[in-house]
């Protein structure tokens, strides 16, 4: 991973065998990225994706091994008790084979590049487990 910071705004390069969450939780931790907002595209070969289900409260996900592209990745870094906490979610495609498949990022492992775009957002926003609903939401404090 290499990354240069221009104001408020990181433009990320993902290199083959980077870990897309990994690798965004050690640019949070190196830099003090609290709250931000994430964008990003280019080739993963594993992904896991998943989708929560509101009944049963719980997260299924898959895995997928092959040649895609990413066609697109977006979400949230905030904090949980005092860590980064991502919410990413992707749609990964290979036109060749006419697979399309997006959901929950749980892992992403680039296989050409990614290229990413964090934009920092000053404050913090954290997280708390809402019970009813079975998710992390967004905790705001005044």
């Amino acid at each position: 991973m290499e990354y240069r910071k221009f104001e408020h705004t990181f433009v990320v390069r993902l290199d083959p065998g980077d870990e897309i969450l990994l690798s965004l939780i050690k640019l949070c931790r190196e830099e003090g990225i609290k709250l931000a907002s994430v964008t990003g595209l280019g080739a993963v070969d594993t992904v896991q994706l998943g989708v929560f289900d509101t009944e049963k409260k719980q997260y299924y996900s898959r895995e997928y091994r092959g040649l895609y592209e990413i066609a697109s990745l977006m979400g949230s870094i905030t904090q949980k008790d005092g860590a980064p906490y991502l919410h990413l979610h992707m749609v990964i495609g290979n036109p060749h084979t006419g697979e399309c498949h997006g959901g929950h990022l749980s892992r992403g492992v680039i296989s050409a590049t990614g290229e990413l775009i964090i934009t920092e957002i000053p404050g913090t926003v954290e997280r708390r487990e809402d019970e009813d609903i079975g998710l992390n939401l967004f905790q705001f404090h005044e």
